[in-house]
């Protein structure tokens, strides 16, 4: 069943359900896009750190001053430093990541399959930048979150095996749609979470990976 929630209402969805799987104090670092709007919805009471991996602790909102031409996240958009934060170099930014330093890493994937692996950084044929930080992100933070809409225009993107290049293998901890909250285990997939608005059948269909049912299931909204 198509959901009737347009495409911000299912993004504050998602970011609000992310939201609630960081603690106070968490060092986090946030992919391109949906992820974004996570520090939008944390809970009362929670303040992350925003790593930027092109050299920013402590990012702040976008900048709408002169120097937002000169600060910029590792998307290209304008961007700043709260009060404490600090700008380093590429290689203290990756020792960070790469150290393990990074609590939790919030991503969008193109496909994520039953096993845990990622790919979201190509698609053959089509222009890209590169691949960014994502590689050494999903290896390097203690938790991989995935936040992503459950199928792109009706495809399936959480997998039995990704049929596309990937990212990483065996990386993801947990994934965040508009339909549920799944996690990934050492024996599959497991719908721990779902939204209300859809039945577990209506779940399973928009899933290739097979999905074990919690019990209880919970509600994610």
């Amino acid at each position: 069943m198509p959901t009737t929630m347009d495409k911000q209402e299912i993004r504050t969805l998602i970011a609000g359900r992310v939201a609630r799987e960081l603690k106070d104090g968490d060092v986090v670092n946030l992919g391109i896009g949906l992820p974004t709007e996570v520090p939008k919805y944390l809970p009362v009471g929670v303040s992350v750190v925003l790593e930027a991996e092109n050299g920013i602790v402590g990012a702040g909102p976008a900048s709408i001053t002169f120097s937002a031409r000169y600060v910029v996240d590792a998307g290209g958009k304008p961007a700043s430093a709260i009060p404490g934060g600090a700008f380093i170099d590429s290689a203290t930014s990756f020792g960070l990541i790469r150290g393990g330093h990074i609590d939790a890493t919030v991503l969008g994937a193109l496909e994520v399959d039953a096993k845990g692996n990622l790919a979201n950084w190509i698609i053959p044929g089509k222009m890209l930048p590169g691949m960014g930080g994502a590689m050494d992100l999903v290896v390097g933070a203690k938790k991989v979150i995935v936040a992503m809409e459950h199928t792109n225009k009706g495809r399936p993107k959480i997998l039995a095996e990704c049929t596309l290049p990937l990212t990483a293998v065996e990386c993801v901890d947990l994934i965040i749609t508009e339909m549920g909250v799944i996690e990934v285990t050492p024996d599959g997939l497991v719908l721990t979470e779902i939204n209300p608005d859809f039945t577990i059948d209506e779940v399973r269909e928009a899933t290739v990976a097979e999905l074990t049912i919690a019990e209880p299931l919970g509600s994610m909204v």
